[in-house]
């Protein structure tokens, strides 16, 4: 499959690139920087730009038949600011999916229905900012016409990859409080191959 991935030289962005190049998929990152992303494969092909440039995007988009974004927060509103951008360019392609990373936070909370975890008291974060953004995408994706699915991992430690965790949709599963970094990755790609959560956020956890 050719993949288009953004923030590939994030946590969960780098070994998204591992983990596609094993299983022989041709991989498309658009980087703002292309030297750390020390890896010479003939798959993967390098391109430099920015996700706030839709034309970088297209171009880095051309021949893809999916997006998967790792894009994270760094204190920005690049996450935010992107999704529109992403979503014309792939419409501009023709392309219908996309997996992105998103966060426990934006997860149903169980003991407030009707809202989000990290507006209840089953968020332990002081800060809401993350999870302000990250619910700026999803709605952004809800409202767009793309087969979307959010992974939402807890608590992240780097970790390794177990390969053994629980996942609920649109709910963290019960008393789940941290997912490696590795497993989410590898569960992120796994998405490209299934439509179980098409349209949905996806909790992660061990």
């Amino acid at each position: 499959m050719n993949i288009l991935l953004l923030g590939a030289t994030g946590r969960v962005g780098s070994h998204i690139v591992n983990y596609a190049l094993l299983e022989g998929h041709h991989l498309n990152v658009l980087v703002r920087t292309p030297e750390k992303v020390q890896i010479d494969n003939e798959n993967l092909s390098i391109i430099q730009g920015n996700v706030l440039n839709k034309e970088d995007i297209i171009f880095a988009a051309h021949g893809c038949d999916v997006v998967v974004s790792a894009l994270n927060t760094d204190g920005t509103t690049t996450l935010s600011e992107s999704m529109p951008l992403i979503i014309e360019a792939m419409e501009h392609e023709g392309i219908k999916r996309i997996v992105t990373i998103g966060t426990a936070g934006i997860l149903q909370s169980r003991s407030t229905p009707n809202t989000l975890r990290y507006q209840s008291s089953e968020s332990k974060r002081k800060s809401t900012r993350a999870a302000e953004e990250h619910h700026k995408v999803y709605n952004i994706l809800k409202q767009s016409a793309l087969e979307w699915t959010i992974v939402c991992p807890t608590y992240l430690p780097d970790g390794e990859r177990i390969g053994n965790y629980r996942i609920e949709k649109n709910y963290l599963p019960v008393d789940g409080v941290k997912i490696s970094v590795p497993d989410t990755a590898e569960f992120a790609l796994r998405q490209i191959y299934t439509i179980d959560y098409i349209n949905s956020r996806v909790g992660i956890a061990y």
